[in-house]
């Protein structure tokens, strides 16, 4: 018999994608989360796993190395992880490389260290912009200097039977021969809408209206935004989310306690219960069953915060399929340009003008796109400019990135904004 596929899941939340794993046929080796409640519900669910309390990136709390594969140790199966999302997404600074909460380049060095078969990473579409171009260039150039061949892909979770849209980037890297097998999940079909599939939580007290709204909520949801520490308690997301769900009969400024009674009336419509968002993410009382642990507030953002299971079993189920050599091999020319000028800056080392530079890609550069895109570049790598006599010439420098850096501006940013982090 085969062995199990093992996996180590860092930045864990509330058992999501661990969840979904599980289903794909893998067994943890470890899971890292920082916040404590999200810590409690998957230790309530999986008493057997190990799982680790703290800063990922901190060595009391887990080495990598010893996860690396040695003569009586094969290798981990699979690095799997949310790494957080605040650094990209569209609705925050996108601070990037700058953010104390990136981990994201971090968690691409430590394959290195630990050598998994695979890498499977998820973060907000906003990863995917022309903003983060040269970021994503330097993840995929570590990657192949590692020795592995890798893709990005934005995935919708209502193509994977979650009533939810939830659109996530997400990573996948494994040795060249294992990725020849391997196949991006393919769409299952018609989500279900949120009134087919809240109706038996929002009539489990016996509201009379519940039939007619369940008709009337005949769409997907907007994506569930789980917020963090720094702002205030549960509510369904930004303006533009509350009004799609009023559209759809949902109350989304803030989170109920119960179902609604049956002779409840509203303006806008009910709010929903925890449980009812968790059942907008993929949980469900058959195959995704899972309890959350602490108060509400805190149920709602563990929840809100997660990896719809449904979707990391599809992206598992075909890690795994690749992995055995079980899927149909076939080539891939993975070799695709995010950032063309981050790529030439880097291989030429030196400076470059923009002529030079335009000649190299092969594209003409208007001046003020070339500046644009230098910009955007200097926002996560140090960029030189010299301006003398001649046509001012660029220099790519270091990655601002936190990579495990002893002296990084990380640390203290990390400790001083600590108990807000989440």
């Amino acid at each position: 018999m085969t062995e199990p596929l093992r996996v180590i899941e860092i930045c864990a939340g509330a058992g999501g994608q661990a969840l979904g794993l599980e289903k794909a046929g893998f067994e943890h080796e470890l899971a890292i989360e920082l916040d404590q409640n999200a810590v409690n519900t998957l230790r309530y669910n999986r008493p057997d796993w190990k799982v680790a309390q703290g800063d990922v990136a901190d060595l009391s709390v887990w080495d990598p190395a010893d996860y690396a594969p040695g003569p009586d140790r094969r290798p981990i199966d699979l690095l799997a992880g949310g790494v957080p999302c605040p650094p990209f997404t569209i609705a925050g600074k996108q601070l990037g490389a700058t953010d104390e909460r990136d981990l994201f380049a971090w968690a691409v060095e430590q394959v290195k260290t630990v050598q998994p078969r695979a890498l499977l990473l998820e973060n907000v579409r906003g990863l995917s912009m022309p903003r983060f171009a040269g970021y994503r260039q330097h993840v995929l150039d570590r990657l192949r200097e590692f020795g592995y061949a890798a893709e990005w892909r934005l995935l919708h979770a209502s193509d994977y039977g979650v009533p939810q849209l939830r659109p996530r980037f997400v990573l996948v890297a494994m040795a060249p021969e294992d990725f020849a097998h391997f196949h991006w999940p393919e769409p299952i079909g018609k989500a279900p809408t949120v009134g087919e599939t809240l109706l038996p939580l929002v009539s489990a007290n016996g509201w009379k209206g519940a039939e007619r709204w369940a008709e009337e909520a005949n769409d997907i949801a907007p994506t569930i935004v789980g917020g963090s520490k720094k702002h205030g308690g549960a509510d369904l997301g930004p303006t533009r989310a509350k009004r799609a769900w009023a559209e759809m009969g949902v109350d989304a400024l803030g989170v109920a306690n119960h179902a609604p009674n049956p002779e409840d009336e509203f303006l806008v419509g009910p709010k929903l219960t925890c449980e009812m968002v968790a059942r907008i993410q993929g949980w469900d009382d058959k195959e995704f069953r899972w309890i959350f642990t602490g108060k509400k507030t805190s149920n709602y953002r563990q929840i809100g915060n997660a990896f719809p299971p449904p979707v990391a079993k599809a992206l598992g189920v075909a890690i795994a399929v690749a992995l055995n050599h079980t899927a149909e091999r076939r080539e891939r020319d993975l070799e695709t340009a995010h950032d063309p000028i981050y790529r030439v800056l880097r291989d030429k080392g030196d400076f470059m003008t923009a002529a030079q530079i335009a000649r190299a890609i092969k594209l003409p550069l208007e001046p003020h796109e070339l500046e644009r895109r230098i910009s955007l570049l200097g926002r996560d790598f140090h960029i030189e400019i010299s301006n003398g006599k001649a046509p001012a010439a660029y220099k790519l420098g270091q990655f601002k990135a936190f990579l495990g850096q002893e002296d990084h501006i990380r640390h203290d940013q990390f400790e001083h904004y600590r108990a807000k982090i989440s």
